[in-house]
Formats: C-alpha cells, sequence, structure tokens
C-alpha cells in the first residue's frame, strides 16, 4: 500500500468516526464525552486532509482553483495492487 493509501485510508477512518458520532449526538445532546471526541476527530480529519492535500492534491474538485486537478489523480481501478 502507497503512502497515499494508507493517509487516504487514516483521512476516511477519522471522519467516519466523526460523521458517526454527529449521528449519535443528535439523539443524545448531553454526552459531554462524545461532545469531546467528536473535537478531537473533527480536529485529527482536518490534520489529515490538510497533509493529504499538501502532498497529493485536492480531495474536492475546484478547491485548489484547478476545476480539472482531481482528472490527474489516478483511478480508484488504477491502483498498484490490481
Amino acid at each position: 500500500m502507497t503512502e497515499r493509501e494508507k493517509l487516504l485510508k487514516r483521512l476516511s477512518a477519522v471522519s467516519f468516526a466523526a460523521h458517526e458520532l454527529h449521528i449519535y449526538l443528535d439523539t443524545h445532546p448531553n454526552d459531554n464525552a462524545a461532545g469531546a471526541a467528536l473535537k478531537k476527530y473533527e480536529t485529527q480529519s482536518m490534520k489529515l486532509r490538510n497533509e493529504y492535500e499538501s502532498s497529493f492534491g485536492p480531495l474536492s474538485v475546484g478547491e485548489d482553483g484547478n476545476r480539472w486537478a482531481w482528472i490527474a489523480d489516478p483511478w480508484p481501478w488504477n491502483n498498484e495492487e490490481g
């Protein structure tokens, strides 16, 4: 697995955890521990996203001002694991 793939998997896991905590807090708004965990995951997600984008380019179309930058990335089916 390349460093790019490892970083993207870490970012995906942290973002998933933050998203799930958002859903949980919809029904448990007074859970302070979950709120603190959400802040931790959001901070970590932002850090990982910045790290990824500084090394490999934008994760979303047009974020860097270049609408077509994403097309230069390898497609999911063009990975090294084949």
